[in-house]
């Protein structure tokens, strides 16, 4: 299977743009990728809060503790103090927790769009013409079958009556003569040109 031209200004105009939407598919990857890590950086802000709520709640941890020792009251009392630690620096902390989760979240989602929105543009633009090329370089390869007299002939004709003056005046410049004369070479390289392939020798 051909996949790119074998005429050297084709075949150099090819790899060159695949290169480059090669080249960049790796800069959107790496936009991306900076995109999901500065807004990662966001979570911090949680992580503070988080880690401050759970300080509160480790202090009326303790004094609960503390307070479990005086007699009579001391349950109770302490009871009360672990009960305010969880409902003051314990939902603190749950807060946070969820907001490091959510710009978790938000980090991943847009360094995920900020690739594969433009990364879906670009190759819904460039890929099938690309597959196009490659079928129609393998087609004419297939077509452009000079293996008998008969079909150089018909190479030849096809050249000579389809091919635009331009690329025929490259070649030859009586084709229709050389078709007539049975001289097929020069049209022959014009129709394998103008598919971007070259002929292999016989």
């Amino acid at each position: 299977m051909r996949l790119y031209p074998d005429t050297p200004d084709d075949r150099g105009r090819a790899v060159a743009k695949d290169a480059l939407v090669l080249l960049t598919l790796f800069v959107l990857a790496w936009l991306a990728l900076k995109v999901h890590d500065t807004v990662d950086k966001l979570a911090v802000l949680g992580t503070g809060v988080h880690d401050s709520g759970e300080a509160v709640q480790n202090g009326f941890g303790a004094a609960a503790d503390a307070a479990s020792g005086v007699p009579v009251v001391g349950g109770e009392v302490g009871d009360a103090l672990r009960d305010a630690g969880a409902g003051t620096g314990g939902n603190v902390a749950d807060a946070g927790r969820a907001g490091e989760d959510r710009v978790h979240d938000l980090a991943n989602l847009l360094g995920f769009l900020f690739f594969a929105l433009p990364a879906s543009i670009l190759l819904v633009t460039t890929l099938p013409g690309r597959i196009r090329q490659v079928r129609e370089l393998n087609a004419a390869g297939r077509l452009l079958d000079t293996s008998s007299e008969e079909r150089r002939r018909l190479v030849a004709m096809r050249a000579a009556f389809t091919l635009p003056a331009s690329e025929l005046a490259r070649h030859t410049k009586d084709p229709l003569g050389d078709l007539a004369a049975g001289r097929y070479d020069r049209l022959i390289e014009a129709a394998y040109d103008a598919a971007g392939l070259r002929r292999r020798p016989a």
